[in-house]
């Protein structure tokens, strides 16, 4: 259980920029062709996303009252 919350304290911040940069990338790529292959970096800011939710979301489910 601590390494979830340890993962998440190293792991979050890095996938949270790879999640930005990825979704800037998406949309300037859709801005200018249509035409333009975006599935990699939609499957990087979807593992990402999932990743910081779940980790968050398994943090606080352990926090004792």
């Amino acid at each position: 259980m601590e390494l979830i919350v340890v993962m998440g304290f190293y792991l979050n911040p890095i996938f949270a920029v790879i999640f930005c940069l990825n979704l800037i990338s998406i949309i300037k790529k859709v801005e200018r062709d249509e035409k333009i292959n975006t599935q990699k970096n939609t499957i990087w800011a979807t593992i990402s996303f999932v990743y910081i939710i779940t980790s968050l979301t398994w943090s606080f489910a352990f926090i004792p009252f």
